[in-house]
C-alpha cells in the first residue's frame, strides 16, 4: 500500500518546477526575485498581498480578509517555494511579461503584480 501511494505521488514530484510560460515571458533571475521579495510587500491586482520577511517568514493576506502564514525560500533558479503552517506547499515563478511582473503558480494561474 505504501509503495502504491509513493508511486502515485511521483508524477506530482516530477512536475514540480514546470511552469506554463507564454510567449513573451522571461523568468526573473534569483537576484531579481531576491530584490523583489526584499521590498517585503508584493501587492497583486486582485487585492491580495504577500509579505516576505528577511528571516524567511511569509504571509499572504487575502483581498477579502484572512491571512495564511508560512516560510519561504528562493531557489537557485529564482522559484519561490512556500511551506504553509497548515501543511500545504506551493512554488511560484516570477516572470517579466509584456511590461509587467507576473507571478505564475505551478498549476498555471497568473497573478500580475502592482508596480
Amino acid at each position: 500500500m505504501r509503495i502504491l501511494l509513493f508511486l502515485l505521488c511521483l508524477p506530482g514530484v516530477a512536475m514540480a518546477g514546470d511552469f506554463s510560460l507564454l510567449d513573451g515571458d522571461a523568468a526573473l533571475s534569483r537576484e531579481e526575485v531576491l530584490s523583489l521579495t526584499a521590498t517585503q510587500r508584493v501587492e497583486f491586482y486582485e487585492g491580495g498581498v504577500s509579505h516576505y520577511s528577511v528571516g524567511g517568514a511569509y504571509s499572504y493576506t487575502y483581498a477579502g480578509g484572512g491571512t495564511a502564514f508560512g516560510r519561504f525560500q528562493v531557489g537557485s533558479d529564482g522559484v519561490v517555494c512556500v511551506d504553509f503552517r497548515n501543511g500545504r506547499h506551493r512554488c511560484d515563478q516570477f516572470v517579466h511579461s509584456h511590461g509587467r511582473v507576473v507571478m505564475i503558480t505551478e498549476d498555471g494561474q497568473r497573478f500580475p503584480i502592482r508596480p
